[in-house]
């Protein structure tokens, strides 16, 4: 039995793959802070809902061209949309450094919330198997 195909474990990784490209767009975001005309994105989330009862939308595409980018697009197949924060500058850019800090930062919570959650589930799995914890 393979329990990475379980909807609980399905869920989390793709949990965690969306908050590695939310991250990865976020960190675009700061990088082009400067960058006339440029707009702040984010990463639509998918629904974890219907990928735990086993639904997912499979084939989300990337829908807008990196500026600044790492390593072209972000783990996974998530849509990435403009977001702009409150304000733009008078260049056209879009990007409230203050704002993409914050979502920066409870990017990384949520993240370290899903691998505790992970590392929880495997263990009451080992315990459940009888094996040691």
């Amino acid at each position: 039995m393979d329990i990475t195909k379980l909807p609980l474990f399905e869920t989390m990784r793709e949990r965690m793959a969306f908050l590695s490209a939310r991250q990865t767009v976020l960190a675009e975001n700061v990088a082009n802070a400067n960058t006339p005309g440029y707009r702040a994105r984010d990463v639509e989330a998918p629904d974890f809902a219907a990928i735990a009862a086993g639904e997912n939308e499979g084939n989300l595409t990337v829908t807008n061209p990196m500026h600044i980018s790492s390593a072209g697009t972000p783990a996974g197949n998530f849509r990435i949309k403009d977001m702009p924060d409150a304000e733009s500058t008078p260049n056209g850019n879009s990007v409230v450094l203050e704002d993409q800090m914050m979502k920066v930062s409870s990017t990384q919570m949520d993240y370290a919330t899903v691998t505790q959650l992970y590392r929880k589930a495997l263990a009451m799995l080992r315990v459940a198997a009888g094996g040691q914890r």
